[in-house]
């Protein structure tokens, strides 16, 4: 009787344990997986596909032959302003972004992000590379949606605003210091390899729940660093040569040993792309998991193209036109293209369709919604026409200045004045001049200032969004980020400012307690004897004597800082009115005391 009733316990258990295997089995087939790879200054030459006889990308053209091709689709000029995008399917002058550093980085944290969204319906969510959209709480990752996150600072590993590898110099993409959740932690390995672990190891780790992994290379960009092996494939290639003749880039010989690390760095993504696809192979999981490919702007050196013209910042095609393919065979069509003008605003509105998630939060989207274009073989119509607008300048956008308006194949393109400049404007149809050589203003006229009208009426909506108007603040007083730390990509101020000694900046603070805080001032070169350190804080202005030869280092103990949203701006003065200098700190820690 015991031997019977272990034997039917046994039975059951089993049954149990294969119940649970498919009520797991289920749960993933309900909901899509979904990974977003996107490449940071990798142009739409920069891969085999494309027709460049030079570059080895074998994982990613197989990728976009076995995928749905958006072939007509565009990004904002810069790293930023796209990654804020992106995130929110939102034009990034609405989310407070409008540069890549000058404080004009950092996406409002009101803003409704695709992590939050695919988060609070059930999903596991995870950054892996660049972030780019504010360093301090309540800005970071981990502040807007995502559950797991490692990152670099700032806009790039060794930039100013990535304080922990800046001293690094030409090494800074090897064994980076990055942060995770938050925390400064030491790897091991090239950046694209480390981020890759990671989202091999969280692909490995989360079965039992869907999950979406951003994993967002910060290669191809500047410094061109790359491991020996890759730059060797490479080293005896003339990347100017092998082209039609419409299509053959002039090239220095700086932008020939840039194409040829640029290269390398594209052929190591692939490799790791194809690490991430046998990855889910080996878990089961690539049937159901929606792999996304883009890159964030075009390309930062000059460069095959396809006989495009301009490259990243410039509102040409070649500085926003870029690659982006949906892989998912098992429900997209595959090798199907989507031929009409799309956009970084349609990702997020497209994935809340495949996911059935019909209400995306409060905030308007800008984009629209893809997935049927994905889903059904026969939809070729297109939607109805709507323009898509593309905008940088540093600071603050500019009336007429790298600003541009696409509508169908029209596409209107201001760079000049601010006032009414007629030779400031080129109107182009794509259709007919996708190299955008032939000026066709004169010619049609009301097709000109129908989109120079729109282009009048978006600048005009944009300079007033809330978000833009009031800069996002780092936020102190709280548990959440204690000591903060603020750098030089997130410092408003001076325009250009960087890396320099004497400038004027600030960062925006919201104190949200008042109390006493410790402020220490880190800057680059040792400082005179003899100077004042200042804070300038909403009421608040404090000075302190440096009494040390060559420091590089000053602390403000225990200061009063009232509970207001202000400019914080420090400077350290010396050497009198009559010949002063006003040296900016390279970091500023702030620290409450308990």
């Amino acid at each position: 009787m015991i031997a019977k009733l272990y034997t039917t316990l046994c039975f059951c258990f089993i049954l149990f344990l294969i119940s649970g295997h498919r009520l797991t089995a289920q749960n993933q087939s309900s909901k899509p997986n979904i990974i977003l790879v996107l490449t940071d200054d990798q142009g739409w030459g920069d891969l085999g596909i494309h027709g460049n006889p030079h570059i080895k990308t074998p994982t990613l053209d197989r990728l976009a032959k076995n995928s749905v091709q958006l072939t007509d689709f565009y990004v904002s000029p810069v790293c930023a302003p796209t990654r804020a995008s992106l995130m929110t399917g939102r034009y990034s002058l609405r989310t407070g972004v409008r540069d890549t550093y000058n404080g004009g980085a950092i996406m409002a944290t009101e803003e409704y992000t695709l992590a939050e969204m695919l988060h609070v319906n059930g999903y596991s969510t995870a950054i892996f590379g660049k972030w780019h959209l504010g360093d301090n709480y309540p800005t970071r990752p981990m502040d807007q949606g995502f559950e797991e996150s490692l990152v670099h600072l700032g806009g790039g590993i060794g930039q100013p605003g990535d304080y922990l590898n800046y001293h690094k110099g030409d090494s800074s993409y090897f064994n980076p210091v990055l942060l995770k959740n938050g925390q400064p932690t030491p790897t091991n390995g090239y950046c694209s390899d480390v981020y890759t672990d990671a989202a091999i190891d969280f692909i490995n780790d989360k079965n039992e729940k869907p999950f979406f992994i951003y994993l967002s290379y910060n290669a191809p960009h500047t410094p061109l660093q790359l491991p020996q092996s890759y730059y060797d494939m490479y080293k005896d290639v003339d990347p100017s040569v092998g082209f039609d003749d419409d299509q053959q880039p002039e090239m220095s010989e700086a932008d020939k040993e840039a194409a040829r690390k640029v290269y390398g760095m594209v052929t190591n993504i692939d490799d790791n792309v194809k690490r991430i696809m046998t990855t889910l192979e080996k878990n089961h999981l690539a049937d159901n998991t929606l792999v996304i490919f883009m890159t964030d702007n075009g390309p930062q050196q000059r460069r095959y193209i396809g006989g495009m013209r301009g490259k990243k910042g410039q509102v040409y095609q070649g500085g926003i036109k870029v690659p982006c393919y949906f892989h998912f065979p098992s429900h997209f069509s595959p090798d199907k293209t989507i031929d009409f003008p799309t956009a970084h605003i349609d990702i997020l509105p497209t994935i809340a369709a495949l996911c059935g998630i019909d209400q995306v939060e409060s905030n308007d989207v800008d984009g629209i919604n893809l997935l049927d274009y994905c889903t059904k073989p026969d939809k070729q119509d297109q939607p109805d026409d709507r323009s898509l607008f593309f905008y940088w300048h540093r600071r603050n956008i500019a009336l007429y200045h790298n600003m541009a308006v696409q509508k169908g194949p029209y596409k209107l393109v201001a760079n000049g004045e601010y006032f009414e400049d007629e030779t400031a404007f080129e109107l182009f149809n794509l259709d007919e001049d996708k190299a955008e050589k032939e000026n066709r203003a004169k010619d049609w006229p009301d097709k000109k200032s129908d989109l120079h009208n729109e282009l009048d009426d978006f600048y005009f909506e944009m300079i007033n969004e809330p978000h833009l108007t009031n800069a996002p603040a780092a936020v102190i007083g709280t548990p959440h980020e204690n000591p903060l730390v603020l750098n030089r990509n997130d410092a408003f101020g001076q325009e250009a400012i960087w890396s320099q000694d004497e400038v004027y900046g600030f960062w925006e603070l919201d104190n949200q307690q008042a109390g006493y805080y410790s402020v220490s001032f880190k800057f680059l070169h040792p400082l005179p004897k003899g100077g004042d350190m200042k804070i300038q804080f909403g009421p608040v202005h404090y000075i302190q004597k440096n009494e040390q030869e060559s420091s590089t280092e000053i602390v403000m103990k225990y200061i009063y800082l009232p509970a207001v949203r202000s400019q914080f701006t420090p400077w350290y003065f010396y050497g009198g009115w009559g010949n002063f200098h006003s040296v900016l700190p390279f970091t500023v820690e702030i620290e409450k005391e308990q």
